[in-house]
């Protein structure tokens, strides 16, 4: 939710920074909501006037009835224009407000300073790990259906495109992912673990950034209007909507597993094949909470623990910068970590490691108190993937493809999995 404070007091600073994101439909939304917070702050002035002039009447009128024992008509007219006055700038402040509210649920985040300028051509390298594979070998999906595990044809006569069924060995790996992603994050990390619902209420798709501006990539329930979480972080984010934190807790951390649902609309026909691009996914999530001050490393944290997951698979990945034309909606600052993927010959994104300042906070009022007494603070919400499942497998296949079609497994992964190595049905 846009800081009207900060916009009030800062204008061009605001139009600046969200500038950089290269939306011209944002500085419209902006030009609406300083009218709109210039006619709220009029309004409330002048019920403040009138309120105060009723204040006045009232003691007034005790005295004149105390001394004449009544009104007089003229007065009470007067009196009763004075509350319908009152009344229809009451109401009118309340449709400002609410309208203000609507409009600003439009307005992304700022982007953070350091980002680089432009579009997605501009994001930088930060890092890189391992030494990724010459391109070629076979593409993930032929490779997971010689062993048997992969089922994409049957999964779009269920669903359709974008519904992948893993079989077998494959639908093992899945678990065996999810399992050891979970332990590493609880046990060597420190997060939470957490069972959340799949399905949540309008306004913690609200309060997440999601809604109202991406309903569209949203599945939706009706009648009763629930949706499938796109990522665990919207019911993790939510858990303390409306809440004040002690600050003596911070940061507080949470992961859970999930499956993820993406209508993505407009995605049609790129990267179709196989797990690259799909509709429900698995996904382990990490979501963290802490003050202003600690936010910028506790978001660094936040990356490298993606990363050890990464690191512990034996997946050659880099960290990407996200420019200021890139990032996502809600996020003021996001890493992109993405895998090598030999058989398709791309760096597939596995996570985004991002930093939403304030912004959520404000949207599901999320506060923390520093000290007790002291006045409440919006926290700062940051979550990665921690990771997502598809393009990992895809990337575990074509880098541990072998020349008898089998796939080695990391040794962090195969006792979860109870094999070193995935074979093709009836042997290699």
């Amino acid at each position: 939710m846009i800081d009207l404070k900060l916009l009030r007091t800062s204008p061009e600073r605001v139009r600046t920074a969200l500038a950089r994101r290269g939306d011209p439909g944002v500085g419209t939304v902006l030009d609406e909501l300083e009218a709109l917070d210039a006619r709220r702050r009029a309004v409330t002035a002048q019920l403040d006037q009138l309120k105060a002039e009723r204040n006045d009447a009232a003691r007034s009128d005790a005295k004149v009835m105390k001394e004449k024992g009544a009104i007089p008509p003229a007065v009470l007219a007067e009196r009763k224009q004075l509350g319908l006055r009152i009344s229809g700038l009451e109401g009118e402040q309340r449709d400002l407000e609410a309208t203000i509210e609507a409009k600003g649920l439009f307005v992304p985040n700022l982007p953070l300073p350091e980002l680089p300028d432009g579009d997605a051509s501009h994001n930088a390298v930060v890092r890189t790990w391992g030494t990724p594979a010459p391109a070629g070998g076979k593409p993930h999906w032929e490779i997971g259906e010689r062993l048997g595990i992969l089922d994409l044809v049957r999964g779009a006569k269920l669903s359709g495109s974008g519904f992948p069924v893993f079989v077998g060995a494959g639908a093992k790996l899945v678990r065996a992912l999810i399992n050891f992603m979970l332990d590493l994050h609880g046990r060597e990390h420190g997060y939470v673990e957490v069972e959340p619902p799949f399905l949540v209420r309008r306004e913690n798709m609200q309060g997440t950034g999601q809604l109202p501006k991406f309903e569209a990539e949203a599945y939706r329930t009706t009648p009763d209007e629930l949706f499938l979480i796109p990522t665990a972080e919207v019911p993790l984010t939510n858990l303390h909507r409306n809440e004040i934190l002690d600050g003596a807790r911070l940061p507080v951390s949470y992961a859970a597993y999930s499956p993820c649902f993406r209508r993505e609309a407009g995605a049609a026909g790129k990267d179709t094949r196989g797990l690259l691009r799909v509709h429900q996914f698995d996904k382990v999530e990490l979501v963290r909470f802490c003050g202003a001050a600690d936010s910028p490393a506790e978001h660094e944290k936040l990356t490298t623990h993606a990363e050890t997951v990464l690191q512990r698979l034996g997946l050659p990945y880099r960290v990407l910068l996200l420019a200021a034309g890139d990032v996502g909606f809600a996020s003021a600052k996001t890493y992109d970590l993405e895998v090598w993927a030999p058989g398709v010959g791309q760096w597939l994104e596995v996570s985004s490691s991002s930093t939403f300042t304030d912004f959520q906070a404000r949207r599901a009022n999320i506060r923390y108190r520093p000290s007790p007494g002291e006045k409440p603070e919006f926290v700062h919400t940051l979550n990665a993937s921690g990771v997502a499942l598809p393009r990992t497998i895809a990337a575990l296949l074509e880098n541990g493809q072998q020349p008898d079609g089998s796939v080695l497994l990391p040794p962090a992964l195969a006792p979860y999995v109870g094999a070193d190595a995935l074979v093709p049905a009836g042997g290699a």
